[in-house]
């Protein structure tokens, strides 16, 4: 009962879409709107792991928050209104005429949102980048693949590596693979890890503020107030730095940007419906290796989306690696889980105290 009340809207919000789709554009309109659905959950299952990693910090009204007006930010900010303001940028037309040309030429729109493609690859690539090797350069108790997590734990102890990896990374892309476009890049890298930098921040400060009441005292929980808007405001821009490459993608499928925010409108809304169950499950606790493979996962398309400023990926090839490495962490989990019971059960029943029918006293006569 309680998965339904957490995805019931996400199956109530598919259910009208879908509907919508078929009285609006007919059959094809239908199957496009449903493949883009599972194409946007395909590729963004490790954003719902990252997602709550960051969604559990949060209060109820925050997660009440995300799954609400975040799925409107996401569906009609995010996949609509963002890819119309990035052409609007680099064509110095107006949104409107730029709105005008999605409805009337949407070859044209595609046309310009992929020479848009360099600037939203370097942007998403370096705040995704950055995600990842926060969490892997960090010292943790756990680990999953241990030599190598180790290593970068102790390389992380030199302050401030994951800037200059990631600046090294921006650079090195935008030398070898951005071509005329070089400058682009490196501006639109530098806005991803500013972007990163103040969010991420501003978030972790107000986040400390809050625990030490500002005084030092016992302050509020620091899943409230400033600190969780801005957590909000970080799993926005997360949600963002996904959806850029799979807006793109979708132009394969269909070329009406309405069918594109719909369709990719109804897999974010799984995804987030998704990250709540994962937060109330506890799944994050139960499976501890989950949250090592969604890093890896986001710094293999972190690094995709770099290759894609001169490569044409295909989306199978990023959507399984993701989903492989999630399968991976998550498959590993379950053989730590088992040993550990095994280890427990040991534990309680020591060697030699066998559980055995006591021998029967011998019959006197």
């Amino acid at each position: 009962m309680s998965a339904l009340r957490t995805f019931g809207w996400s199956f109530g919000v598919t259910t009208v879409g879908l509907a919508v789709a078929l009285l609006v554009w007919g059959p094809g309109g239908l199957a496009a709107v449903a493949v883009l659905g599972v194409l946007e959950v395909s590729l963004s299952f490790d954003n719902a792991v990252i997602n709550a990693t960051v969604l559990r910090r949060m209060s109820a009204f925050w997660q009440r928050m995300f799954l609400t007006v975040g799925i409107l930010i996401a569906v009609f900010g995010m996949r609509l209104f963002l890819p119309l303001l990035v052409v609007s940028a680099a064509t110095r037309l107006s949104p409107g005429s730029v709105l005008d040309m999605a409805v009337s030429d949407p070859d044209a729109y595609a046309e310009h949102l992929d020479h848009a493609h360099p600037a939203i690859a370097a942007f998403g690539g370096i705040f995704l980048l950055m995600i990842a090797l926060d969490f892997l350069l960090a010292e943790r108790d756990v680990h999953w693949l241990a030599p190598v997590e180790r290593t970068l734990a102790r390389a992380g102890r030199l302050d401030r590596l994951a800037v200059l990896l990631a600046l090294g990374i921006l650079l090195a892309a935008a030398v070898t693979l951005a071509g005329a476009a070089r400058t682009t890049v490196l501006v639109a890298g530098l806005l991803g890890l500013l972007t990163y930098l103040t969010v991420g921040g501003l978030s972790q400060y107000f986040e400390q503020h809050d625990r030490e009441g500002g005084d030092g005292g016992p302050g509020p929980a620091a899943t409230a107030g400033r600190a969780a808007f801005f957590l909000f405001l970080y799993l926005e821009m997360l949600d963002a730095s996904f959806s850029f490459d799979g807006v793109v993608g979708a132009f394969a499928v269909s070329q009406n940007i309405f069918q594109i925010a719909l369709g990719l409108g109804i897999g974010a809304m799984f995804i987030r419906s998704l990250t709540v169950h994962l937060v109330r499950k506890g799944t994050l606790d139960d499976y501890v290796y989950l949250e090592h493979g969604a890093h890896y996962a986001i710094a293999a398309l972190a690094l995709i989306l770099f290759l894609t400023i001169r490569y044409d990926v295909p989306q199978a090839v990023t959507s399984g690696i993701g989903v492989a490495l999630i399968l991976a962490s998550f498959l590993s989990s379950l053989v730590r889980n088992h040993r550990d019971r095994a280890a427990d059960r040991a534990v309680a029943t020591p060697e030699g105290d066998e559980r055995r029918t006591p021998p029967k006293e011998p019959m006197t006569r």
